[in-house]
Order: structure tokens, then C-alpha cells, then sequence
């Protein structure tokens, strides 16, 4: 399945951003792919530039990477719950508040990456398991209507925005 089969009823406006980003892929070969190119970019980034802030009040690279595996892990959450036909809503998270927390900038670029690798193999294994019904089932988070697929796009998008936020601002 590809973004342009996924009904814009199944996300939010909010995520369409995301969707838009994933850009027509396939979702599971995407999830790889994206993983792979997501290291090989990072590890390309001069050293100096992984506690650089464009602006005051701005993340680092560092803590842009902790917040990109902190989203995954709770999208791949929600993911689940919803694939598992739990109707419980599912609350939203304050993303600043996550990263003021994390100490991302005390930690070295190869262990971000390599417990992102490990996230998003996590994720693959999750999506993989789904069947055609669980991919459609619908649920809600953070006060809106998504399905299981628009995740595994949300996810994909998300981790590609924030790369392209990396090009624009920090490098």
C-alpha cells in the first residue's frame, strides 16, 4: 500500500503534513529503506553539529533524534492498541516535555542511532505482523481519528521531515 491509497479520512489534518512526506511509497519496504537512509545521513553530519541550536530555545540534532525514536516508540504504541481492536482513546504527549527530559545531548550520535535502529526494527517486525484488517482499523489518538496504516505513514514522514528540518537549518 502506498500514501495515495491511504483515504484522508484515516489521519489528521495535522498529520497530513507526514503522509505528504512518505510521498508515495510502499509503507514496509519505506520503513526500511528510510531506516538505513536516515543512518547513513546522520553519520554524514560534521561532529560540531550535533549540539547546535539555529536558534535560542531550538533542539539539537541530538535531541531531534531522541524526539524522532521518542514518537516512534508511542506511534508504534498506538499502532498496536488500535490493531488489536482496543477502543480506549489514546492521549497525546507533549513533545517538549519529552525532550527537556531525555538528555539526548549527553549521549553519543552511535548510541542514538543504534537504539533508533533498534526502534525502527521494532516497528518493521510490529507492521509486519498486521494483517490487511488490523492495517484498517481505525482508533483514536490524541483526540483524533487514525487508523494502523496512517501510522506506519506518519512514522515514515515524520522521521523524513525531520531530516529535511536537519538540510534546512542545521547544516
Amino acid at each position: 500500500m502506498t500514501t495515495n491509497q491511504l483515504p484522508e479520512n484515516e489521519y489528521s489534518v495535522f498529520n497530513a503534513t507526514y503522509i505528504k512526506a512518505a510521498a508515495n511509497v510502499e509503507m514496509i519496504e519505506e520503513l526500511e529503506i528510510s531506516l538505513h537512509d536516515f543512518i547513513k545521513f546522520v553519520q554524514n553530519i560534521p561532529m560540531d553539529k550535533f549540539d547546535y541550536r539555529y536558534a535560542e530555545g531550538k533542539w539539537t540534532i541530538k535531541d531531534i533524534i531522541q524526539h524522532v525514536i521518542d514518537t516512534e516508540r508511542i506511534f508504534s504504541y498506538r499502532a498496536l492498541r488500535i490493531s488489536r481492536n482496543d477502543t480506549t482513546p489514546l492521549p497525546g504527549f507533549e513533545e517538549n516535555d519529552y525532550v527537556a527530559n531525555t538528555h539526548a545531548n549527553s549521549r553519543s550520535i552511535q548510541d542514538l542511532l543504534a537504539e533508533f535502529s533498534a526502534v525502527r526494527y521494532t516497528t518493521l517486525f510490529l507492521f509486519k505482523s498486521f494483517s490487511a484488517e488490523q492495517l484498517t482499523r481505525m482508533g483514536t489518538a490524541s483526540n483524533t481519528q487514525i487508523s494502523v496504516r496512517a501510522i506506519g505513514f506518519i512514522l515514515i514522514g515524520h522521521q523524513k521531515h525531520h531530516q529535511r528540518v536537519f538540510q534546512e537549518r542545521y547544516l
